[in-house]
This record gives structure tokens, sequence and C-alpha cells, in this order.
């Protein structure tokens, strides 16, 4: 059998769904900024006026609970083919059945992906059904609820909806959303508390007067005490804690394999690229942290210049400036997890699933993963820009970028000492890294240690042994490996902050460039190194410290010692052990003993400090309540441990009709005990529990009378058997209710405000007298 309920009017239901509507909406608005530009806005109006329009039909039409779930869940996928995922659609407004299939899949699993992709995370796939599914439930909540209430105190309850749709819009926010969090629980309190009023039938002027205090007093509190309990603090974000499931400090270093390139796959073609712009490197890996023997990549949050590899949508945000292009990729034989990438990306267009999926992206250093590996016949498309380069003339004087990176460790003195002789006389940043790097190109030596090729000896790896036979030893050979890691360490001793790059620079043509308008073969002997560093005004600037191949130590120059200039005092020599070249040339192992870092602030710890600044305008918005609560339980203290038996029996009488009073079943102000029982015993007659309040009521008041005017004294006893029955009337009254009549009454101010009241006519009777 079909429940009717009564329709409210057209004119009351209007203004509770307008209000209601613009309160989702508005709270929703942060989440515009996650998806980028206004690609969300029609879903987010869509889902909210398709969800109240089907709640408003069915509350007009009375429709039954289950044929309004029926009619939401057909418009919902009906309409959202062309709102949410119009790329399955038919001229992206024909639903079809892949439609059915994305936005019934898309409501389990696109909270994971708009959580892990990188704002603004784009519109593509089910991204927008997250949107479309808090917009279009909100809505359809809350117009159901309002519309279709049968008590206005629960009509006034939808007003939790917008609530709920705030917390949806932070858990999938960002750090900085585009309205502060401040307006948006302002404004939504100034809009939702006096309809939740005015709905439930409670809006006095007395009420209207006290709620803007407290919420002065609350929006006060939370802009001046909030700065002061949590200081400088980032605020806590689920975006931000959801770690990506790649580790780059899971992997070797790139630069270890750097001879590996060189030995195995010098004549191997590892990829295709075109739309190459000229002069562009390819990057592979981009290494921050050094720990005494690799440089490896930090790439997980623990340092803000080494950024994170994270999932991106379809744009990433860039402020770089410089040549647009868009460049082409096809593996042929490159492994490992590092994908090629240029310059600053800013989208992916990659055709296979699984590798869309494994795609990460470090928009910090510019370098990218595929957590399952790059494969041969991989094919993907970058929109990129290609910053250009700054002659050091243009850079001047120019101090380096404040970046945070991580501090290396284990470097070997000869390191600073070598730095300090080479760069005593430049006068700016600027110049140091250009006289560390032309020192190291001008006065070095190549050799890719390959002796079967007739290489000059040259040992592989980067660690602080092989650093300084580098830049102490009889000669100074080596090849991008080492002269790169050198000079980024020369650098970072100076003060400078500096990371290695390992890419490659295909070879150029008979002018001199890089064909950009055809296929381009990279082969393993295409593999570079370089360091770069960053210049306030011109991002980061790549130097190559590397010799050129062609200037190689002769033989009768092996017993002719390098004349660095300026002249370094040489150390010790290593012990042999040290520098016997390990059994596979390509890779040095991992350090057993990492790098120490700073110990993150534990998650429990933050929670707890979230928790607490958020607490503070609840224990502003309770505290009224707690008060109210504080001085009845004072009262009915005062009354119960009078010294005065009679005064103590006839204040247990006055705590019962109190807590009548505050049931909302007051009794006369000028009628006897007997007539008060009477009455009490009438309004509790058809309740739960009614005969046993008639009967409690009716023998209290009789045990008062008799108290209060018998000449005998009760004795102590007496007294406390009263209150005895006392608590169990009160309790048999409160139970006659239903618990939300129980709260109200508990912190209801009726039987306070009557107290003050016989308070101050007692005081005048006083005075007259």
């Amino acid at each position: 059998m079909t429940t009717l309920v009564p329709a409210r009017s057209l004119r009351a239901g209007s203004v509770d769904t307008a209000v209601l509507l613009g309160a989702i909406g508005f709270a929703l608005l942060p989440l515009l900024s996650v998806y980028g530009d206004q690609a969300a806005v029609p879903a987010l109006v869509g889902g909210l006026v398709l969800g109240a329009g089907v709640a408003a039909l069915g509350a007009w039409r009375r429709w039954s609970a289950l044929t309004v779930v029926a009619a939401l869940v057909v418009v919902f996928f009906v309409a959202g083919g062309p709102l949410a995922a119009p790329r399955t659609t038919i001229q992206g407004l024909v639903p079809t059945l892949s439609t059915v299939r994305a936005l019934a899949s898309g409501v389990v699993s696109t909270w994971k992906q708009v959580l892990t992709l990188q704002p603004p995370i784009g519109t593509s796939g089910t991204l927008l059904v997250a949107m479309y599914t808090l917009a279009f439930a909100g809505a359809a909540a809350a117009a159901a609820v309002t519309l279709r209430a049968r008590r206005p105190a629960f009509g006034a309850s939808a007003a939790v909806v917008p609530v709920v749709a705030v917390v949806g819009a932070i858990v999938l926010g960002t750090r900085t959303p585009a309205i502060p969090p401040t307006l948006t629980g302002t404004v939504l309190a100034v809009v939702l508390l006096p309809w939740a009023a005015w709905r439930s039938g409670g809006l006095r002027l007395r009420r209207v007067v006290a709620s803007t205090m407290l919420l002065v007093v609350a929006a006060a509190a939370g802009t001046f005490g909030a700065p002061a309990v949590v200081g400088s603090s980032n605020r806590f974000v689920v975006r931000d804690e959801i770690v990506p499931p790649f580790d780059p400090r899971a992997y070797p270093s790139p630069l270890s394999a750097f001879r590996e390139f060189v030995k195995e796959d010098a004549d191997t073609t590892l990829f295709t690229v075109s739309g190459l712009p000229d002069g562009a490197s390819i990057r592979l890996a981009t290494m921050d942290r050094y720990d005494g023997v690799v440089w490896n990549v930090a790439g997980d949050g623990s340092a803000e210049a080494s950024g994170e590899f994270r999932r991106v949508g379809d744009v990433i945000e860039s402020g770089t400036r410089g040549t647009p292009a868009r460049v082409s990729f096809h593996i042929d034989q490159l492994g490992g997890v590092w994908l090629p990438t240029v310059g600053q990306a800013t989208s992916f267009d990659v055709t296979d699933p699984a590798v869309s999926n494994g795609l990460r992206y470090n928009d910090a250093t510019g370098a990218a993963v595929v957590t399952g590996g790059v494969h041969p016949g991989l094919s993907y498309d970058i929109d990129v820009v290609v910053p250009p380069v700054p002659d050091l003339k243009t850079v001047g004087r120019a101090p380096a970028s404040d970046v945070a990176q991580p501090p290396p460790a284990a470097v070997p003195d000869i390191v600073l000492n070598t730095a300090s002789d080479v760069a005593r006389d430049a006068g700016s940043p600027v110049q140091i890294a250009s006289a560390l790097s032309s020192w190291l190109s001008q006065q070095g030596f190549f050799s890719h240690g390959i002796v079967d090729r007739g290489d000059y000896v040259s040992l592989s790896g980067h660690g602080g042994d092989r650093i300084t036979t580098l830049l102490g030893g009889d000669v100074m050979v080596g090849d991008g490996e080492q002269y790169a890691a050198a000079m980024a360490l020369m650098a970072r001793e100076m003060g400078l902050p500096a990371r290695v790059v390992l890419g490659f620079k295909p070879e150029a043509d008979a002018t001199g460039k890089t064909a950009s308008d055809k296929p381009v073969k990279v082969t393993g002997k295409d593999i570079k190194a370089w360091v770069e560093i960053p210049f306030r005004g011109y991002g980061w600037i790549p130097f190559d410290p590397t010799p050129p191949p062609e200037q190689t130590p002769q033989e009768n120059d092996k017993d002719k010692q390098t004349e660095p200039n300026p002249q370094v005092v040489q150390p010790p020599p290593p012990p042999p052990a040290a520098v016997n070249p390990p059994d596979e040339d390509t890779e040095q192992p991992q350090t057993d003993d990492p790098a120490p870092k700073e110990e993150a602030t534990p998650l429990w710890l933050r929670v707890t400090q979230v928790a607490g600044v958020a607490a503070i305008p609840l224990v502003l918005l309770a505290a009224p309540f707690v008060v109210i609560v504080l001085l009845k339980v004072r009262r009915r203290r005062r009354r119960r441990r009078s010294a005065d038996p009679v005064v103590r029996v006839a204040g247990g009488w006055d705590e019962v009709l109190d807590v009548a009073r505050d049931l909302r079943h007051p009794t006369g102000g000028l009628a006897t005990r007997n007539e008060s029982a009477r009455a009490l015993a009438a309004s509790f007659e058809d309740v739960p529990d009614g005969a046993l309040v008639a009967s409690r009521v009716g023998a209290l008041a009789r045990s008062a009378d008799r108290a209060v005017f018998s000449p005998a004294t009760p004795s102590p006893e007496q007294a406390a058997a009263y209150w005895a029955d006392v608590q169990v009337a009160v309790a048999a009254m409160a139970h006659s209710v239903g618990w939300r009549r129980r709260v109200r009454a508990r912190l209801s101010t009726a039987s306070l405000r009557q107290e003050n009241r016989r308070r101050r006519a007692a005081r005048r009777s006083r005075v007259v007298s």
C-alpha cells in the first residue's frame, strides 16, 4: 500500500529547493579547480537540476520511495552519458551500452582516480562521474527529505546534505582550493542555520540574534584561533597523503647504467622520436639525491625540488615558457621503467591502456616512469614546452633559486677543495657554475673505459672513491657519468642547488641540427649526462662538463700528471681494493646506510592536530548546551543536599515540576501540589508508563504537602527516600517520550527561566513587604 504524504506548498517547496541546491552547488564549487577550468560545470549543474527535479516530481505526484529510487536510477544513466561520459555516447547525446557500463563502474572506481591524479585531472574516461554523482545524489536526497517530510523538524534535517557535500569536496580537493574553507563554512552556516530554523517552525527574533552572535564568535575563533593553534602548517588533505605505488628508491640508480648503454647498446636502436625541436635533449631521469655511492632519484616528496611521481590527467599545468611542440616516441629496445620525455610536458597521449594507468609524471623534474615498465612497440605522444637556454651574459648576476633538495652524504673532501680553488675568481653564481663546467671539460680527458675498443682505462661508477680518483688521480679521465656526478657535487659544496640528468642527445646532421620533421633513431651511443642548476627568473639551466670525445689521453701522457688550473693539493691515493672494477661494469650497488632524512610528522599526530583545530568551533557551539546541563545539575544537587529536610522534600517536588516543564508538560503556575499532580497524570495518560507517572506524582504531591504543612519535621532518611521516589518518577516521565524529546528536555532552558521568574517575584514581594 502506498503511503501518501502531505505535499509541501509550491512557494515553500520552491524556497526549500532553491536554498538547498544553492548550498550544495556552493559546497562543490572547489572541485571545479580539481578538474580544471570549467570542464565539470555541466556535470555539476546537470546533476543538481536532474536530481532535484526527479525528487520534486516524486513529491508532487506522491510516488512511493521505491518509485522515486527507480526514477532516479533511470535518469542517472540516461542523462549521465552527455554530462559525465560523453565519449561513450553517440554524437555526445545518445547513451549506449558502453555509457551504462562506464557510469556503473565509475560510481565505484572514479573516486580513486580523482584522488591519485595530479590536478587538473581533466575529463577523460569516467572522471566526471564523481562530480555528477555528488551533485545528483546530494540534490535528490536534500529535495526528497525536505519536500516529503511529515514533520517540519525532519524536513529541516536536509541541511545536513550540503555539509556532507563539503566533506566530499574536502576529501577530493586540493591543498589550496579556489574558495577558502573559512568562506565556504561561513556562507553555509549563514544560509543553512536560518533556513533550518524557518523550516522547522522555530525561527524567532531572539534565536536569530543568538545564532548570529554564536556564528560571529565561531567565525572569529576559527579565523584567529586556528592560526594560533596550527601555526603555519599546511592544510591536511587526503590527496597529499595517498602514496603513489611507484617509489624510485626501489630501483637502481639510472646513472649507474650509463656504461651499460655504451657497451651493450651502442648501435642498438632504443627508440625512435619524431617532432624533436632543434637542440632539444631527451630526458630519461633526473637525480638529486647522493648517498656517497650513487646519484639517485628522490621523487618521494621528501624535498620540494624533488617533487614526486603522480598520475596526471588530460592536461598538466605548467608555468614554463618556451617553444611548444608535439613529440612522438616509439619504443624499440629500451627497457626499464623510465619513460623518455622532452622539456616540460603539458599532456600525454598513450594508446596502451595498461601503460596509461601505470604512467607517473614528476612535474618538478620533468621525468616520467611507467610502473609496469616500458616495452617494445609502445607508442605515445607528448605535448611539451621546451624552455630556451639563456647565455651566461643574460643570466648575469642572478642569484641561484632557493630550492629544497635532499642533502648529499659522504662527499669526499677533495670535492670542496677543488671546487673552491677552481671558482675562486667567480663573482656570481652563474660564473661559479660556468667555471666548474669549463674546468672539468677542458682539463679532463674522455674515455668510456672499454679496453677492447682501444679506450684508455677508466673505471665506471661515481661513488666517493671514484670521484676522489677523478679529481685527485694522475690523469683526470672518465665519461659523462663521472663528470656530471663530480660537477653536481662541486656545485652543491659551493652552495648551488644542482641535479644530474641522464638522457639522450641524438647526433646532429650536416647542418648541426637534429631534423624535427622526420623520425630520429636513438641508440645507446647517444646517451649523455649533464648537470642542471636553477637561477632565479631563468629556471633550471643545463651545463655539460664532459670533455669532447676526441679529447683522450695519449699513451705517452700516462706518466704526465694533469695540471689543473689552479693546482690543488692531492690527497693520498685510495687503497687499491677500493678502485678494483666491479664484476659488472655497468652498475654500482646501493648503500646499506642511506642518507638520513628528516623525520616526517607521524600521520596520527597530523590527524590529531587537524581534529583539534576542527573541534574548536564544535566546542564553541556545544558550550551553551554544556552550561545549561551544568546549571541543572547544580540546581538538583542544591535541592537534594539542603540542610533542612523540609526544604529538601519541597525541592524534590520542584524537581519533578521542572522536569515536566522541560518535557513540555507544564502545570499551572498557581496550582497546588495536588492540582499539579492531577494535571501531570492527565498529560501523561496516553503515553507509555503513563500509569506509573500518575501514581508516582500523586504520592509525591501528598508526601510533599505532609512534610511542609505537618508540625513534625521529616527525618533525613525520609527525605532521602522521597528523593529516591522522585528519581523513579522523573525516569518514568523521561521514558514516556521519544529520545529526541529527552535530549531537547535536557538542553531546554524552560525550567531555568521559570526558576528565575520565581526568584524575581520572591524578591519583589520581600521589597514590598
